[in-house]
């Protein structure tokens, strides 16, 4: 199977989310995992089951619901250890599906809003770090 390439910087949307709203995304191979900002987040209970429900991008967003996250300590760029939630769902990428994993994080002291690390990009992408697509 042949590995596509991708540039620095891709345009990504996620179908699941219910809209339309195409981001730039930074195809990072120094993050091990993705990130995808969000200003809210909250786990709750719901029917007996844990619950994460959270806003993507913007406030304007609306809030997504889903029982399928999980949670872990992750070390971020500065070193700093953190506790993140990570949500499965999936990216439409240069045309295609895909199924990735990010964690939730407010990035709004960042420039992207998405990040996409090494863990997705793994076997089936090659970098090209001398281009960029926006």
């Amino acid at each position: 199977m042949s590995k596509k390439t991708l540039v620095l910087l891709e345009k990504v949307s996620f179908p699941e989310f219910h809209d339309d709203i195409e981001v730039v995304a930074k195809i990072d191979t120094g993050a091990r995992t993705g990130a995808l900002h969000c200003v809210f987040v909250r786990v709750t209970e719901q029917n007996g089951q844990e619950i994460i429900e959270y806003q993507p991008f913007n406030t304007d967003h609306p809030k997504i619901k889903t029982k399928d996250f999980y949670d872990k300590v992750v070390i971020s760029s500065n070193g700093s250890k953190e506790k993140r939630y990570f949500i499965n769902t999936k990216v439409l990428l240069r045309g295609e599906e895909y199924p990735i994993t990010l964690s939730l994080a407010d990035r709004s002291n960042l420039k992207f809003e998405v990040l996409i690390g090494v863990k997705f990009l793994k076997d089936k992408f090659i970098v090209d770090v001398a281009e960029s697509n926006v």
